[in-house]
């Protein structure tokens, strides 16, 4: 008999996700957590920085609302308030996390652990057996290996500084270092991002990309791309000197790499009880999430699919109601809404247009640059960008992208109309909602010029 019907390893939203869905499908369920429960997105990502974003973006709420006749006097910002308080709501979701697990029934275990065999995890001592495995420990930040690198900090240490910095550099071009930089600006921090690409946002849409770049450095951001650090050292001052591979030179406070995250598997000694591994060190799984292991099963990060938080939620979700509710689905990775809160924020859904056409033989693009109504008052030249890719031979909307104030609640919207298979003519038979900024994907008529 084995102790468990499943143990999950990681108490991120994946883990806790799956465990207590089949606990509530009558399985006996363990968890094993090595740190906090809720994971990365809530301990050290998406939610700690979306209140950090918030935080960052009040400067230009207060200079605008100048122009709508309040009298603004602020006089400044205190790091440690906004970190305490930060703090104080990860602790309350951290123990929500944790009552949710306790009222499904799920035993709660804290310690580091690994498999022993496809049947048996060691955790602190014990070895516990289940009839079912499930991996589902994340990623971690990743660091290059360079001259001076322990002078740099990643996304786990940012959100623990104990004093804002007066200049940093970030490092990267995704979701991360997009967001950090506007996070560090919207502070008053002196930003520079470097990035060793030709653009931004790698893997959105091209105009997308161009867009959030222009509007990055129109607020302040130093962006620099096809730019690199060669070494990083320290001067008698406490300050970084970082050497760029174009032979300059900068000085700065704080120095945070966004430059990736890996699949976090290293001590679970998954290939000791037979789990096939990834060149990244992902775990290889099916449409099921099983591994090579037919009991032992993957999901979120550390399978390396599709890094955001919901995805791993509805794997996990998906796993328990497939072997423990007799409710057999797959995970559906097509059409997956993403956001980058950066500043503006940016929301996509379904294809760019360099996927699109190489995908279909015919695709229209249509789209609309404008300042936004509440912008006219004043002096902010912000400019949001939103567009279409269209099937031309079918009129079935393939891909639904922004730049801008509140993109992500309006494509939330937008993503569900494309989930179930909307055309442009569905689009335009909609009344948009006047005045406000989504109406715009309701009345754009004319094709761009390619």
């Amino acid at each position: 008999m084995n102790d468990f019907d499943l143990i999950v390893i990681g108490g991120g939203s994946g883990g806790v996700r799956a465990a207590r869905i089949a606990a509530t499908h009558g399985a006996k369920v363990a968890i094993c957590e090595e740190f906090r429960y809720g994971g990365t997105c809530v301990i050290r990502g998406c939610v700690p920085k979306k209140l950090m974003v918030y935080a960052a973006h009040f400067h230009e709420e207060f200079t605008d609302s100048q122009h709508f006749g309040w009298s603004s006097n602020v006089t400044g910002f205190d790091w440690q308030t906004l970190i305490s308080n930060k703090d104080r709501e990860i602790d309350r979701l951290n123990k929500i996390y944790e009552r949710l697990l306790d009222n499904a029934g799920v035993e709660i275990l804290y310690g580091t652990a690994s498999l022993v065999d496809q049947n048996t995890v060691a955790i602190d001592g014990r070895e516990l057996t289940a009839k079912t495995i499930l991996v589902a420990t994340g990623g971690t930040p990743f660091l290059p290996e360079i001259p001076g690198i322990e002078h740099a900090i990643s996304s786990n240490e940012v959100f623990h500084l104990d004093e804002k910095p007066e200049s940093a550099i970030v490092v990267g071009g995704g979701y991360i270092a997009v967001e950090f930089a506007g996070i560090f600006n919207g502070l008053g921090v002196d930003t520079h991002l470097l990035y060793r690409g030709e653009q931004i946002l790698r893997g959105f849409d091209g105009s997308i990309r161009e867009h959030l770049a222009n509007e990055i450095t129109k607020k302040g951001i130093n962006l620099q791309v096809e730019t690199d650090v060669k070494s990083i050292q320290v001067n008698a001052a406490g300050r970084k000197l970082v050497a760029l591979n174009d032979g300059s030179e900068l000085e700065v406070d704080c120095i945070l790499y966004a430059t990736g995250r890996k699949p976090n598997t290293a001590g679970l000694n998954l290939e000791g009880a037979g789990v096939n591994l990834g060149t990244k060190g992902e775990i290889i799984v099916n449409a099921e999430s099983q591994t090579s292991v037919e009991n032992i099963y993957a999901v979120g990060d550390v399978t390396d699919r599709i890094a955001l938080t919901p995805v791993a939620t509805m794997e996990g979700h998906a796993f328990a109601d497939s072997l423990f509710g007799n409710k057999p689905r797959l995970a559906d990775h097509e059409n997956v809404p993403s956001a980058v809160f950066s500043q503006p924020p940016v929301a996509s859904v379904g294809l760019g247009e360099e996927d699109a056409r190489a995908r279909f033989e015919h695709v229209d693009t249509y789209s609309s640059e404008f300042k936004i109504l509440k912008h006219t008052l004043t002096e902010n030249q912000e400019r949001t960008l939103m567009k279409l890719i269209v099937d031309a031979d079918s009129d079935k909307v393939v891909g639904a992208h922004m730049v801008g104030a509140d993109a992500a609640e309006i494509m939330q919207g937008i993503a569900i109309a494309i989930k179930a298979g909307a055309k442009k003519a569905d689009f335009d038979a909609t009344v948009g909602i006047h005045p406000s900024s989504a109406e715009e994907f309701c009345t754009m008529r004319v094709k761009d010029q390619t």
